[in-house]
């Protein structure tokens, strides 16, 4: 049974920071990445990590404003958030899978179950 447990969400102010934590029960995937969904549109890629070797992608509407990063030990994936504008607001979902770094919503096997980040003007 896997599980992926999501917390961090929250309500800020444009131009602030938040930090999303997504905690696996299991230590053997290969990929785990953050998407976001907004009412009306399809689930979209924010940032995708390799567990053992930290190879990193991110959309380049977040380059240079989101880190990705994991915890090996903790089983637990991060998305640091800065620079926040109000176009991220959107439910936040961590995923994982077994193979390699994608940027597919598809082919994530795993979702927590979301986390709502709504950042003001």
């Amino acid at each position: 049974q896997v599980q992926l447990v999501e917390s961090g969400g929250g309500l800020v102010q444009a131009g602030g920071s938040l930090r999303l934590s997504c905690a696996a029960s299991e230590r053997t995937f290969n990929s785990m990445g953050w998407f976001r969904q907004s009412p009306g549109k399809e689930r979209q890629f924010v940032a995708a990590i390799t567990w053992l070797g930290g190879r990193t992608d991110y959309a380049d509407s977040v380059k240079g404003r989101f880190t990705i990063s994991r915890d090996n030990a903790k089983n637990t994936l991060y998305l640091q958030m800065n620079s926040l504008k109000p176009e991220d607001t959107a439910a936040y979902y961590c995923a994982a899978r077994y193979g390699p770094l994608v940027s597919s919503a598809a082919l994530y096997m795993y979702w927590g179950q979301g986390t709502q980040v709504t950042v003001s003007s």
